[in-house]
């Protein structure tokens, strides 16, 4: 269980407003099917979702290096190399997808 504030708490009104706008264009790709659009124009939009999700999840990513790896690293310890390995695997996630 964590403790502290995540690290993108002082951002986290902007992160919500993109989020809200990638669930806008994930339910504009679901009419998009609906109404059989052609299936490049769909992949596009799928593709500009895609990037726009991968977007949150690079500030996410900086945010949580900057505040709760860089806090923990401070403090040093087991603490520190557990945050280090979580971010790693974090990391290797984004680029597997």
């Amino acid at each position: 269980m964590h403790m502290h504030a995540p690290g993108y708490a002082e951002h986290r009104e902007a992160h919500l407003k993109r989020l809200r706008r990638i669930e806008g264009q994930v339910r504009g790709l679901q009419r998009m099917v609906e109404s059989d659009t052609y299936c490049i124009d769909v992949l596009t939009q799928i593709s500009a979702a895609t990037k726009a999700l991968q977007s949150v999840a690079l500030g996410l990513l900086e945010e949580h290096l900057g505040h709760c790896v860089a806090e923990a690293v401070q403090h040093g310890g087991p603490e520190a190399d557990a945050k280090v390995a979580e971010a790693s695997a974090a990391i290797a996630r984004l680029v597997r997808s």
